[in-house]
């Protein structure tokens, strides 16, 4: 019987075990993919909006010579922190079942990348799942062809190429940006019927300047209908257009799995599909089963980020063991 298992490797995963092996107990981590691998499928060379501060997590400073630090650093950073705690972490091994236990705990169901399944039992239960692996699908035609990604890595592969970017966030305008140094027609495909509040405000002047001289196509109230091989249909404000096309780049966003929580007897919020949980203790509607991260959101994932999500697994440890300095 493990002491704790925290389902997840993300920074808010990470957090949680590091704050729980503090006060004396001994999480493992069972991760499906490599560590922090949602940073890993940011964009190559992106930057984040938070100072490095707000990004520590176990008390190990994030040291950078930069204001802002990048995703390799990042991923140095988380990565050397998993490597230097001892925390023991169980990579490409997903977790596809929780089940309690009568007598207390948990018995979780986990399978190896070879197909092997195997169960793990724990009196508790953490489960920091992350969202980056279910983007928000369009629900239209075509878009499991090779030529539509939901992730942006970099804008080398699309040079010389007309691509459509959906969406109208910072991933979006960004993306934008970066395929137009590169010689890519762009066309952004937007449903709002302005620009979004929430680019950042030293990006916006200057993508509007890409689109009031026509070096970016900016399509409000519009979606995209239909994608073919070589065109994409779209419907808006200019009624329905058939764009030739060689590239969609979905970038719509994510949503969290509640898969392992509701079947686990979780409740979930009615409004906004939000596990039920003690926000002073991120304890869920099942004793011993508790949420960190992106997990503890609702229908809006990127309510919870890195710098309030790493905060979580404090308080399931200080619930766990109390009045531990």
């Amino acid at each position: 019987m493990q002491d704790v298992v925290v389902i997840g490797a993300g920074p808010c995963g990470l957090s949680a075990a590091l704050e729980l092996q503090r006060r004396g107990l001994k999480p493992i981590i069972i991760e499906k993919e490599c560590v922090v691998r949602s940073i890993y499928l940011y964009p190559t060379y992106m930057t984040f909006f938070s100072t490095p501060e707000l990004l520590e997590i176990g008390g190990y400073p994030f040291s950078t010579p930069n204001e802002k630090p990048t995703r390799l650093e990042a991923l140095t950073y988380y990565r050397t922190v998993a490597q230097r705690s001892g925390i023991e972490i169980r990579p490409y091994q997903t977790v596809t079942g929780i089940t309690p236990l009568a007598g207390g705990g948990f018995e979780l169901t986990v399978q190896t990348r070879s197909g092997a399944v195997h169960t793990v039992r724990t009196r508790y239960t953490v489960v920091a799942t992350g969202y980056f692996d279910h983007p928000n699908l369009l629900g239209i035609p075509g878009e499991e062809l090779p030529k539509v990604t939901h992730y942006y890595r970099e804008a080398h592969p699309y040079s010389g190429t007309r691509t459509v970017v959906i969406g109208g966030s910072n991933s979006a305008i960004d993306a934008a940006m970066d395929l137009l140094k590169v010689g890519a027609e762009v066309t952004v495909v937007y449903r709002g019927e302005t620009y979004s509040p929430s680019i950042k405000p030293w990006v916006l002047p200057i993508f509007e300047s890409m689109v009031n001289k026509g070096r970016i196509r900016m399509l409000f109230g519009s979606r995209v209908t239909a994608i073919s091989e070589g065109a994409v249909t779209v419907s808006g404000r200019e009624g329905s257009l058939e764009l030739p096309n060689d590239f969609v780049l979905a970038l719509t966003g994510f949503r969290p799995d509640r898969a392992l929580l509701t079947g686990a007897g979780a409740a979930l919020r009615d409004s906004d599909g939000c596990p039920e949980h003690d926000p002073e203790t991120m304890e869920t509607t099942v004793p011993g089963l508790f949420i960190a991260g992106v997990a503890a959101s609702g229908s809006n994932a990127n309510e919870v980020f890195i710098e309030t999500g790493r905060l979580h697994g404090r308080r399931i440890a200080e619930y766990l063991v109390p009045g531990h300095e």
